[in-house]
């Protein structure tokens, strides 16, 4: 299959998932003129459907000249019709620098004392989560490499995350970092 029918097929994905969002926001309408709050009306798994829809996508070409689509948001694709999830998984760049791996999120509405970020034991995997009143973020990043947590930084500014790690264990295994 050519990178030409792989857009093509992308995009007819797209087209009904934005469908079934129409669909779904005509719904919620409906709802709201006939006075129901969204928490009195519960998904198929018991929980309250989320208040919103956050969906992107970022398209790159990668090392080998094709083009790479990555989804963002709280909409995934399940067969015909997307799920709503209540965690939004941010948009996230890695960016691999000499001594270090820099990962950045966009991560808006929600406190700094609310995230939570952890490297996994073997130091190859960064754990992200955030919940505040209206937003729930969660993304797991697979990192290049194998860094130090004790040696690294987070930053939070105007909505975005960024998760500075210094390259090389040095044996301590599953550390927090402070967001600063």
């Amino acid at each position: 299959m050519s990178w030409f029918e792989d857009i093509d097929n992308w995009f007819k994905r797209i087209q009904k998932y934005f469908e079934e969002l129409e669909r779904e926001m005509e719904e919620e309408m409906d709802r709201m003129m006939r006075g129901v709050a969204p928490e009195e009306e519960r998904s198929g798994r018991g929980r309250a459907k989320p208040r919103y829809y956050y969906y992107g996508f970022e398209i790159s070409i990668g090392p080998d000249g094709k083009p790479r689509i990555k989804e963002f948001g709280n909409v995934r694709p399940k067969g015909e019709r997307p799920i709503i999830e209540e965690d939004i998984e941010p948009l996230t760049d890695v960016i691999e620098e000499e001594d270090s791996v820099k990962v950045i999120m966009d991560m808006p509405g929600v406190d700094k004392d609310k995230i939570s970020i952890r490297v996994s034991e073997d130091g190859k995997k960064l754990i992200i989560s955030a919940r505040d009143t209206d937003r729930r973020y969660y993304k797991e990043v697979d990192l290049p490499t194998e860094v130090d947590p004790s040696q690294s930084k987070a930053t939070y500014r105007n909505g975005v995350l960024t998760v500075e790690l210094k390259k090389k264990s040095t044996g301590k295994k599953g550390f927090e970092i402070k967001v600063e």
